[in-house]
């Protein structure tokens, strides 16, 4: 089967700018924060990984009352500040 280099070169190139696109959109999305009144705001996902605890720990921890949140719909969020201070509670206790 033979292809004509210069069909093969324009579908090269078609096919290097669309992974520029995706490769941008990926960047802008990476990049966004969510944000309410300039306090950024942590899910779930974002509070686990910087505490190193599971799901269900932050949910005892919301439940108890010791880490406050904010629901979005069925998405639960944390505000920075709010994490900061328990984070500085936890240490003022030990």
């Amino acid at each position: 089967m033979y292809i004509d280099q210069k069909y093969f070169e324009s579908w090269m190139n078609r096919l290097v700018s669309h992974f520029e696109s995706v490769n941008k959109k990926i960047d802008r999305l990476s990049n966004s924060e969510n944000k309410i009144n300039d306090e950024i705001l942590l899910d779930n996902q974002d509070l686990c990984l910087l505490l190193k605890v599971s799901k269900r720990t932050l949910q005892r921890l919301r439940s108890s009352g010791k880490l406050p949140y904010k629901r979005i719909g069925k998405k639960t969020y944390y505000l920075e500040s709010d994490v900061h201070q328990f984070i500085q509670k936890g240490f003022s206790k030990t």
